[in-house]
């Protein structure tokens, strides 16, 4: 599973035109299921998102994660990023968790993040959706379980 994390000033998803999920303050998660993912690996990725420590301390070093820092959590589910673009010039899915699989993994995630902390807001799975932010930093990473 991997995830990729931005620090933001504020966030916001839409599908359809209509707003689906916003926060101020917080992360943003871009979140990729691949084929040999399961709850653990969710589990271990949720862990990674919520203690990060990417916000600054009183002395403006990245000391404090999301829950210390009291920001906002933003879920949305972005395949390409289990892409495979070692070679050639297209990439290849072949990495990528099958649908179902993807939405039972992506829906776990969201529901065990807001089970651990809050606010989380979400995108819609496999919707066509129009991502905002304001990186703040810009701070970004990849993260991995």
């Amino acid at each position: 599973m991997r995830g990729l994390i931005q620090r933001v000033r504020h966030a916001r998803v839409e599908v359809h035109g209509e707003a689906v999920g916003t926060i101020d303050r917080g992360l943003l998660l871009l979140l990729g299921v691949e084929a040999k993912d399961n709850r653990e690996s969710a589990d271990r990725l949720l862990r990674k998102v919520l203690c990060y420590r990417v916000f600054g301390d009183d002395n403006g070093r990245m000391n404090l994660n999301l829950q210390q820092a009291g920001g906002g959590l933003l879920v949305v589910s972005q395949f390409t990023l289990v892409a495979d673009t070692d070679r050639g010039l297209r990439p290849s899915f072949s990495r990528g968790a099958d649908p179902e699989q993807a939405r039972t993994l992506y829906e776990y995630f969201i529901d065990r993040a807001r089970a651990q902390f809050a606010p989380v807001a979400s995108g819609v799975f496999a919707a066509d959706m129009q991502v905002s932010l304001l990186n703040d930093g810009p701070v970004t990473f990849l993260l991995e379980s």
